[in-house]
């Protein structure tokens, strides 16, 4: 295939994939307010609904917006040949192939995460703000970034080195060892993730002797799931939303509350929110979902591998010669499609997972509180109680609450 043909090939997929997401967007923004469902009379108002749906009104305009800036800067970089002319002006100065590829990656990292930065700071400091999620201050909102870009430069800058290196040292073979460097590194930042990233980040503390820990330990030993590692994170230092999750596995799982999902639950619902995420452990949906994350990095890897070395894909971005690091940007576009399906997948699955998981709480604990815990979550968070089908179907990796809470009251 020519530079040519290439070149608009990327462009036609890029945007017939906006258009594609944009459509589906706004096919779900059109529906309308639905009446309280019945379920809900307790704990939702005609009036809260309005402002469910103030709130994804105002999250699709940003969206679009961002949408639409995204879209035409990425169209012009490719047919335009900005990606080549930058290839081009490096070259000028670092000689050495694998450094030009990460001073390339920085730029393009930097220029990205600059242009979008005062549009995350419009989204955090006043659409959340309003809907009186936010919790941020500002200086919390710049440190996280300053992290975000020493981690980055850590371990993506480390990641996208050894890379680098394999792809000039090995050629067209590198993809099964990155591969497996890859498994290696996914598997480590799931075991460790609790310890060494999140610490950076917010401050875990360890859920104090009490009722709440007495029914959680009590509960997980008559499911066999002995754990000790129970810990609460300051979700409210960033917003009122509120969350739960596991990590690790064996001697090293713990378990992570929200302090916002203790403050807005009782201890039932806690535990019936616990039952859910052993579910998920006793099912193996986390280990399912790591060896599936696995084997779609090496199809990946695979594909990549066959593009790597293609000179017009080079041309097709504006380029003069054979860059590596153009053909990885080229690929990332060019497989967007396939993407896409694999995540509709990985949706249904999880899905699927997540009936199991409240199937599991039902049959354990108990299907009330759980449902009650759903309810309030809903609420709090301003979900979306009648999403569009197709939107769900592409988007969602949670069934609607409406579906969830059918099956567990029935």
């Amino acid at each position: 295939m020519d530079a040519e043909l290439i070149k608009y090939l990327l462009l036609g997929i890029l945007t017939i994939g906006f258009l594609f997401e944009k459509t589906l967007n706004h096919l779900n923004i059109r529906r309308p307010v639905p009446t309280v469902p019945q379920t809900l009379e307790q704990y939702i108002s005609e009036s809260k609904l309005k402002e469910s749906k103030s709130y994804q009104k105002a999250n699709y305009r940003f969206g679009l917006l961002t949408g639409i800036i995204t879209f035409l800067i990425t169209f012009s970089f490719i047919y335009f040949g900005f990606f080549g002319w930058l290839d081009i002006e490096l070259r000028n100065s670092v000689e050495n192939p694998i450094l030009l590829s990460l001073v390339y990656f920085a730029i393009i990292f930097i220029g990205s995460d600059l242009l979008s930065l005062p549009f995350d700071y419009y989204h955090t400091f006043v659409v959340e703000e309003k809907f009186g999620f936010n919790k941020t201050t500002t200086s919390t909102f710049f440190s996280d970034k300053l992290k975000g870009y020493i981690l980055s430069i850590i371990i993506g800058g480390g990641l996208l080195a050894v890379l680098l290196w394999l792809i000039h040292q090995i050629g067209q073979n590198f993809w099964w060892q990155f591969w497996i460097i890859s498994a290696v590194f996914m598997v480590t930042v799931n075991l460790f993730y609790t310890a060494w990233i999140l610490p950076i980040f917010n401050k875990l503390t360890p859920l104090e002797d009490g009722d709440l820990k007495s029914k959680i330990v009590h509960y997980a030993k008559s499911v066999q799931f002995p754990i000790e590692n129970i810990f609460v994170i300051d979700g409210s230092k960033r917003s009122s939303k509120a969350n739960a999750f596991f990590s690790g596995f064996g001697k090293r799982k713990k378990v992570v509350l929200y302090d916002t999902l203790i403050e807005q639950h009782t201890p039932e619902e806690l535990v019936a929110v616990l039952a859910h995420e052993v579910g998920h452990y006793k099912k193996k949906h986390i280990l399912t979902s790591i060896v599936i994350s696995i084997l779609h990095i090496g199809v990946m890897l695979f594909i990549l591998g066959q593009f790597i070395f293609s000179e017009n894909m080079s041309l097709a971005l504006g380029g003069d010669q054979l860059a590596v690091h153009l053909n990885i940007i080229g690929f990332t576009m060019l497989l967007s499609p396939i993407s896409l399906i694999l995540g509709i997948g990985m949706n249904l699955i999880s899905r699927k997972n997540e009936f199991e998981a409240d199937s599991f709480a039902k049959e354990t604990y108990d299907g009330s509180p759980l449902a009650e815990a759903l309810k309030t979550l809903s609420v709090n968070s301003l979900s979306n109680i009648n999403p569009h089908p197709w939107y769900v179907f592409v988007n969602y990796s949670h069934p609607p609450i409406l579906e969830r809470l059918e099956k567990l009251e029935s």
